[in-house]
């Protein structure tokens, strides 16, 4: 295979690859079914790596790296979405806690086109002033739209209270001060910090052959040197939560909504996949837990969970939007309650499988095309291991009541918990 890289790893399909001469990650999965191939850059780099003063800066960055690079740029008639617009690429990137991300979905004839875009603005992000200031105006009114939707500010103020000196505390798009007061300087020191090819994953998915890929990738990113200095590490721990915490949201509304959150451990953690399985259970489909206690009596409208799976601990969470007349007290009450009888009890086997069939169902779809490949993979890489997504299904079949029951024990404990109501006024 190609002499410039070492292959670090196959699965599914899926070849792992280290460039050997700047570290850049190549993950590569043939598929020839359509002319269509998906090319994603995935920076390890989020919220997580920002400190006071920048917060944001990861979406910030975002934001300006659409805005032009040394070769394709609106004063020379090749700006990013001109450019792959023309050929009929979809186009766009976004930022979470662990990661950035970049994509083209184009016709595989015009792969090439994507590279040389995501290449040129990995070193080459011009980064100028009058566009540092136009689009800090277009991310205060952002941020102004989130501080509008109570659940969107319900969300990100759970965790804001859960983690008091983790950047899992900053929402992603910064605080309002950091973004109205961020200078070019500490920009660009954030883009040189963290944009460089050992910090980052190159996924191509669809049309194309392995040694084709590695040949292309290999001819426009192998060129890019190093970062000068270390790449700064992410060393805070959050403390212990010893008490639960609880925080009111008040604002226009028409239905009030709960969440439940508990201290829950990285994705790499065994454990993990334990509450992802007792997260379906509580609320995937009409048959589980809660949707059987508090949807069909009437009590909420809609109630879901989730585990995230962050590179450092997370969040467990159970949502539930209330039903007219229903009050906090009484869907916080069953949630702990339908908490507690697992951690007493376990889960049925019947509960597993059809938890397990209907998650089956779900990947099916989740990999129905390039783009949806590359984009489960963009988190799992995000979490720390490419290899989370090839594995989820494996890993969760593989559980058995007494595993669930153990997960809730451990981590769905009340002093370790965060209770949020949005409590919508006139």
């Amino acid at each position: 295979m190609h002499e410039s890289f070492e292959k670090t790893g196959e699965k599914a399909g899926i070849t792992a690859w280290k460039h050997r001469g700047n570290g850049l990650e190549v993950l590569v999965l043939p598929d020839d079914s359509a002319p269509v191939a998906a090319f994603m850059v995935t920076y390890r780099v989020g919220s997580r790596n920002e400190s006071a003063g920048l917060t944001g800066a990861t979406h910030f960055l975002e934001h300006l790296m659409f805005k032009g690079s040394t070769h394709f740029n609106t004063k020379l008639g090749t700006s990013v979405f001109q450019t792959l617009q023309k050929v009929g690429a979809q186009v766009n990137a976004t930022t979470w806690n662990d990661r950035t991300n970049y994509y083209e979905v184009l016709p595989s004839d015009h792969l090439d086109l994507a590279m040389q875009v995501e290449a040129d603005r990995m070193r080459g992000a011009l980064l100028l002033d009058e566009d540092i200031e136009s689009e800090r105006t277009v991310i205060l009114n952002e941020l102004d739209r989130g501080e509008n939707e109570p659940i969107r500010k319900l969300y990100q103020s759970v965790w804001s209270l859960a983690y008091v000196a983790h950047p899992y505390h900053h929402p992603t798009i910064g605080w309002r001060h950091d973004v109205e007061t961020v200078t070019p300087d500490g920009l660009r020191g954030f883009y040189n910090d963290y944009y460089w090819p050992e910090n980052a994953t190159v996924s191509v998915i669809g049309d194309t052959t392995v040694e084709d890929a590695l040949t292309r990738v290999d001819a426009h990113f192998g060129g890019i040197g190093n970062a000068p200095t270390p790449m700064p590490q992410q060393a805070t721990r959050e403390p212990e939560q010893s008490g639960a915490r609880k925080l009111e949201i008040c604002m226009r509304g028409e239905l009030g909504a709960t969440m439940l959150a508990y201290k829950s451990p990285s994705a790499l953690d065994p454990d993990a996949d334990a509450l992802a399985l007792l997260a379906s259970i509580l609320t995937r489909g009409k048959s589980s837990r809660l949707y059987r206690s508090l949807v069909d009596t009437g009590v909420v409208t809609s109630v879901s969970a989730g585990a995230s799976r962050f590179r450092d601990p997370g969040l467990f969470y159970v949502l539930a939007m209330l039903a007219p007349e229903t009050t906090h007290e009484q869907v916080e009450a069953e949630v702990r309650d339908a908490i507690e009888a697992i951690a007493e009890s376990g889960v049925e086997q019947s509960e597993i499988d059809r938890t397990l069939a209907s998650l089956r169902a779900q990947q099916a779809y989740l990999r129905d095309g390039p783009y949806a490949i590359a984009s489960q993979l963009n988190e799992a890489i995000a979490a720390g291991d490419w290899q989370l997504y090839v594995d989820n299904l494996e890993r969760l079949s593989k559980l058995g009541s007494e595993d669930v029951q153990r997960a809730a024990q451990t981590y769905l404990v009340r002093d370790r918990s965060t209770v949020g109501r949005f409590v919508p006024t006139a």
